[in-house]
């Protein structure tokens, strides 16, 4: 079992990596786990890996929230739901809540855990590969609304996460590859030598090979917890972690939050911030061309959706990077770098976009 340590002070916390951790999950805690618990999940989830977290959470009351399946469902509607169900029980601010699924279960469940009593303990399970190496890690929790994505929210940091990596088992086959995307990321924006490892083993992550995986997933949480370690609250380097999700956000907001999974408007969003990127002369050609055949190699989309540039815009400007009325977009400089950069005319990007899509 490989471990990763995210140092925030006091509410420092340690990631657990390995293979067949969550029947034993209260083993695995170096910690006392709460008495009253409210584990968060969906059906897609519930179906294969409840019973046995169940299992191990003997002796201590628990109640379940199952939560219906998909982005658009992570809702103040849902959260609504969870609180109720918290209240109906009596639970205090000494219980604790755990999120068993994917991004959407684990940021309404860390939402619902930094507000129920003030906040209460908060424990992540992540079951997907997206969620695995990206949002169960450096305590981003929120809400949709119909207006934009996680524009209700807070930082609020678990406990501890425990990754599973049998649990990638029953992805579908799309949702895994949603999760290289983001693995992706962390070497275009942070590590060349990880970007060029990638590179090298793109054959055995698509055959889902368990040591490739493991030491993707590992690197990836290394990265994220280094970034978070130094910038908690994005004021700075932690922003460069939202490489491709200004478009990407653009993207799934336009399509309803159903025709393209997180990670596949990711990759197209970091095919369009490398183009323009190219386009103003930070990047050179060589770079966007090895960051566009890794995503092709992976399977990942390389094209976003066709839409006016004024619905781009308009998408765009509800990003949390928008300071001012100013858009601000990260993008990679070399492989391994990256920069936010305020100082790109809205005609040269409606040009890259429809270049892209």
């Amino acid at each position: 079992m490989a471990e990763v340590n995210v140092s925030l002070g006091e509410r420092s916390y340690t990631i657990y990596i390995g293979n067949a951790l969550l029947p034993n999950y209260v083993e695995r805690l170096p910690h006392k786990l709460n008495q009253q618990l409210l584990v968060v999940t969906n059906p897609t989830i519930s179906q294969y890996y409840l019973k046995p977290l169940l299992k191990s959470l003997a002796g201590h009351q628990v109640k379940v929230f199952e939560m219906r399946d998909g982005e658009q469902f992570k809702s103040l509607d849902s959260y609504a739901e969870a609180m109720d169900i918290l209240i109906d029980a009596g639970f205090n601010r000494d219980c604790g809540i755990i999120a068993l699924g994917g991004g959407v279960v684990g940021d309404l469940a860390g939402f619902v855990a930094s507000t129920f009593q003030r906040g209460v303990d908060f424990y992540q399970i992540p079951t997907t590969l997206l969620s695995q190496v990206d949002s169960s890690v450096g305590g981003k929790t929120a809400v949709n609304h119909p207006q934009g994505k996680n524009l209700i929210g807070a930082f609020y940091q678990p406990k501890s996460v425990v990754i599973d990596i049998d649990c990638l088992q029953t992805l579908t086959e799309r949702d895994y590859r949603s999760g290289l995307a983001e693995i992706v990321k962390y070497g275009v924006i942070y590590d060349a030598d990880f970007f060029q490892w990638l590179e090298q083993h793109t054959e055995e992550l698509n055959q889902q090979d368990p040591a490739a995986l493991t030491y993707a997933i590992q690197r990836s949480c290394e990265i994220k917890a280094e970034v978070v370690a130094l910038d908690e609250r994005e004021k700075g380097l932690r922003a460069l972690l939202n490489l491709g999700h200004t478009f990407g956000h653009a993207i799934e907001a336009a399509t309803e939050y159903g025709a393209w999974t997180h990670g596949e408007a990711v990759a197209a969003g970091i095919i369009i911030a490398s183009k323009l990127s190219e386009v103003t002369q930070r990047l050179n050609s060589s770079d966007f061309r090895r960051i566009k055949d890794l995503l092709l190699a992976l399977s990942l989309p390389t094209k976003g959706p066709q839409m006016p540039w004024q619905d781009w815009l308009d998408y765009m400007q509800r990003d949390k990077k928008v300071k001012d009325g100013q858009l601000h977009f990260v993008l990679p400089v070399a492989i391994g770098q990256a920069e936010v950069v305020s100082t790109v005319e809205h005609n040269t990007v409606a040009a890259v976009i429809t270049e892209c899509c």
